[in-house]
């Protein structure tokens, strides 16, 4: 609100006037203070971590409330994807790739006081890679042979062989620096070296943060005192939320049949922006018959990826050709690979010795756009003869044990968030069961070099292989879809890594 001011006319009896003014003064200094840059926000999420940990689970709802926020690793990514120095400030690499020499900063410290030097992180990394290591990347560390700590602020690593992605992999949220004493109590009341502490968390509700007065990194300039994160899992009550005001901002609005509700808002901002959410329905390459590659390549053909992002998403999202993101370096557009054509579909079915079809079961998870694009797939499917059946699977819990650690299904459908993630194809076991040799040598020949435009090559010759092979079917990128309070500055737009990184966020005055 601006600041008023009152004038007072020269007949007024001086006591009259001053009470006036009394009057005027307390009106600016309350409303003064409601004019005030605020300090704090409450974010919206629609999946409450079940934890907060993301060194020991998968689940990218967790780095969302701590990545970058609490917790900090040796390199970051930054908004544009790239690597940048975090609590090492810099790094060399040997000539032939296998040792890489940290200079860590000093003077970093833990929110409960503990200092961070190259013992901490070398517990760090031996924690993430251990026999007994439950960490979700824990093969990022497979290449590491031994660790060296010859001084307090110098870390070597000893590599195997050459891991040409290693300095990307140190970025992400699974690879941050936890302190020896606390480390094992992150789960519930995790303790890192961010700029943010952990406050409390009520269960089924919200996770608080309050800012670190202590923080280390002293050309940050933290505007907000504190941070709530609140879940919200319905569509519908997030909308509700936001424009109450009860919610300041939903970087990942759930729900893009409702983004034109909140036209003529003046309060609020729509931001669309890119992510690495990669919808694709994978199919078990060692269950008949899937197995055989010209029912998968038929099937591919039988989708119309335009009206699947339309039925499914409003019509938000980019159609991909294979597990890559036009974000991603060397992006091939591969749609025309296997373009949309009933017609050569019921030709190849019938070559496979399927010419009346066959009938399958997807089994989707609960979230609205696996359901819907589900339900496009079963009309699409059924215009070549090809009867699926949709089973709705709990996520995660159900899906998980089913699908990704039992392999118990024919097909399923989820988005794949995690950036630049190629390399599960070439996982055994993975739950798609796909095998193939040449596609494992190629991302092999990845890691051996740290040459970009050699990566970025041997990435167009993968996924070229994907896309032929078709071990999946390769659907849309999900946008990231945010609304939040137009006062609200310096959230993420984008979306290189799943993440609500609340460091530059603060209110417009």
């Amino acid at each position: 609100m601006g600041r008023m001011t009152f004038w007072g006319s020269a007949t007024i009896l001086r006591s009259a006037a001053f009470g006036l003014m009394t009057a005027a003064g307390l009106f600016l200094t309350q409303h003064g203070a409601e004019a005030a840059p605020k300090t704090a926000i409450t974010v919206g999420m629609a999946i409450e971590p079940a934890g907060l940990d993301p060194t020991i689970a998968a689940p990218v709802a967790i780095g969302q409330v701590t990545w970058q926020n609490i917790f900090e690793g040796l390199t970051t990514i930054d908004k544009a994807g790239k690597v940048q120095p975090q609590l090492a400030e810099s790094w060399q690499i040997s000539e032939d790739g296998l040792t890489y020499t940290f200079k860590l900063r000093q003077g970093v410290k833990f929110h409960n006081g503990e200092a961070f030097d190259s013992s901490v992180a070398k517990f760090s990394i031996d924690r993430a890679r251990g026999a007994d290591s439950v960490n979700p990347q824990k093969r990022y560390f497979a290449s590491i042979d031994t660790i060296e700590t010859p001084d307090a602020s110098t870390l070597v690593l000893k590599l195997k062989q050459p891991a040409g992605s290693l300095l990307y992999w140190l970025g992400w949220p699974s690879s941050v620096m936890v302190e020896p004493k606390s480390a094992a109590d992150n789960k519930t009341t995790p303790i890192g070296t961010g700029p943010f502490k952990f406050s409390g968390w009520a269960k089924g509700s919200k996770v608080d943060l309050a800012k670190n007065p202590d923080y280390w990194n002293q050309a940050v300039s933290v505007k907000l005192d504190t941070a709530a994160f609140r879940f919200i899992s319905d569509a519908q009550a997030q909308a509700a939320a936001l424009k109450a005001g009860d919610v300041d901002a939903f970087p990942e609005f759930g729900a893009p049949e409702l983004i034109k509700s909140f036209e003529g808002d003046k309060r609020l901002a729509t931001v669309i922006g890119n992510t690495e959410l990669k919808v694709v329905a994978g199919m078990n390459n060692t269950r008949k018959p899937f197995g055989d590659k010209k029912v998968r390549q038929a099937l591919m053909m039988a989708v119309d990826r335009a009206t699947v992002v339309e039925g499914a998403w409003s019509g938000f999202g980019t159609p991909i050709g294979s597990h890559y993101t036009p974000n991603d370096r060397g992006y091939k557009d591969l749609t025309g690979v296997y373009s949309y054509d009933p017609e050569k579909a019921k030709a190849l079915l019938a070559e496979a010795g399927y010419p009346n079809g066959f009938t399958f079961t997807m089994k989707a998870p609960q979230m609205a756009y696996a359901q819907r694009t589900s339900q496009v797939l079963q009309a699409m499917f059924a215009e070549i003869g090809v009867t699926m059946n949709i089973e709705t699977t709990e996520f995660p819990a159900k899906w998980v044990a089913d699908v990704f650690k039992a392999g118990d299904y024919d097909m399923t459908i989820v988005a794949h968030a995690e950036p630049m993630d190629i390399d599960i194809y070439a996982r055994d076991p993975y739950y798609f069961n796909y095998k193939n040799p040449a596609f494992n040598d190629v991302l092999k020949k990845v890691e051996a070099t740290s040459d970009p435009a050699e990566q970025e090559a041997l990435y167009g010759e993968a996924q070229t292989i994907l896309a032929n092979d078709a071990p999946a079917l390769y659907l849309f990128v999900m946008p990231k879809l945010g609304v939040w309070d137009a006062r609200v500055k310096g959230l993420w737009e984008n979306e290189p890594i799943p993440s609500n990184v609340l460091t530059d966020v603060h209110w417009e005055e």
